[in-house]
């Protein structure tokens, strides 16, 4: 089967063909598009460039294209991309203003150029279906929760490989069957003890989540992408409080409030430097205070979230990294992981400086937890889930 992978930006398009077969997939093509105005013009050239470079005979040999859609309201899961998805994600526009409309765009798109493909959307948030009620609810009035207003959880595509990755590297095939198969059949019960696995998916954007036994339990992540950890440049978790109070004192508007929590704030907001995890390593060696700030408020954070899933799931074994800095951050993960010793969570000081952007096993061998990094795939991610729905 082969599947096209559509990453749309507010100005971009990325793109990876997969040959699929069962689990595995091959990435046979890719591309890339900066600064796109018109996403019918870019999406036509790169089916023009694939059938020019011998890559497919046709647009009709491509069999499905999947979305990695945000958040749609009122809908969720993995769902095949018609009306509906559109009209969902049209619905939260004001929430995702970056990403649902380019999604609703190419989706347009590409069911014109691609009439006989199958179109599937798999939702950020569908990990998530099946949080209890009381881990999804805010305390505001009902009228606020009537139009949506909850915990919805975000990087969904990512932790559900974790969820499955994770559990074959801890010897349960059981979990790992029913993590491959959780938008298919729902939660599924297993013998034997819970795997309790506690993800870190940690990059530009970042979010912390609690799984058990393949099923996500809750994340740091809330109503929209802009809570949680410090971002790279959003804020991240903020008492309420905070808005207006900044909006009387310093006298500035509400789209304005807003345009400094999401483009001025998180780790660049808290060192002036930058919002490069890398950037601000360096400025924290030479001596900036305001990195070295930026630096212990994101693991801090990170701590906190991590303390918090596990106390939920009645205890960890395994604790994950993932996405760029959690795969990158040698640095990162020994200070995350400082001092957990009598939690059972050891690291490996060798094992951890000789990891980087590869999966491995970074804990000491008599951890009672596992410390894991592996590496996110979410185009392969999302072609999986494309093709487990299509077949």
């Amino acid at each position: 089967m082969l599947i096209l992978v559509a990453n749309l930006g507010s100005t971009s398009f990325k793109y990876r063909l997969f040959r699929m077969e069962e689990q595995a997939g091959e990435v046979i093509a890719k591309g890339a598009y900066e600064r796109v105005t018109d996403y019918a013009e870019v999406i036509d050239d790169a089916l023009a460039t694939l059938q020019r470079d011998g890559v497919i005979t046709g647009p009709d040999a491509i069999d499905a294209v999947g979305f990695k859609t945000v958040l749609g309201k009122d809908l969720s899961g993995c769902v095949i991309a018609d009306q509906a998805v559109i009209d969902a994600l049209d619905g939260f526009t004001a929430v995702a203003p970056a990403h649902n409309p380019a999604y609703a765009a190419g989706i347009r798109q590409f069911a014109k150029s691609l009439p006989k493909a199958r179109l599937v959307a798999l939702f950020e948030t569908a990990f998530y279906q099946w949080t209890t009620a009381a881990s999804a609810t805010y305390a505001v009035p009902v009228s606020w929760r009537d139009i949506g207003i909850r915990r919805y959880g975000f990087h969904g595509a990512s932790h559900k490989f974790i969820a499955e990755r994770a559990a074959e590297l801890c010897g349960r095939e059981d979990v790992a069957r029913v993590a491959r198969r959780l938008y298919l059949d729902g939660p599924q019960p297993v013998a034997g003890p819970p795997l309790r696995v506690v993800s870190c998916h940690l990059g530009g954007s970042s979010s912390v989540t609690g799984i058990r036994n393949g099923v996500a339990i809750g994340s740091s992540m809330g109503f929209s992408p802009q809570s949680g950890l410090p971002q790279n440049n959003r804020v991240g978790d903020l008492d309420s409080g905070a808005i207006p109070y900044a909006m009387r004192s310093l006298g500035i508007s509400l789209d304005e409030a807003e345009r400094q929590l999401t483009k001025q704030s998180g780790l660049l907001g808290l060192s002036g430097v930058s919002n490069d995890i890398r950037d601000l390593y360096a400025a924290a060696a030479a001596g900036n205070p305001d990195a070295q700030l930026a630096l212990d408020t994101l693991v801090h954070s990170i701590r906190h979230w991590t303390g918090a899933l596990h106390f939920e799931l009645g205890g960890l074994d395994a604790l994950v990294f993932t996405a760029g800095i959690g795969e990158n951050g040698v640095a990162l993960r020994a200070a995350v992981c400082a001092n957990l010793e009598p939690f059972g969570i050891h690291l490996d000081a060798a094992r951890n400086a000789a990891c980087q952007a590869t999966e491995a096993v970074i804990s000491t061998a008599a951890s009672a937890v596992k410390i894991l990094v592996i590496p996110a795939n979410e185009e392969l991610v999302l072609a999986r889930e494309v093709f487990r729905k299509l077949s």
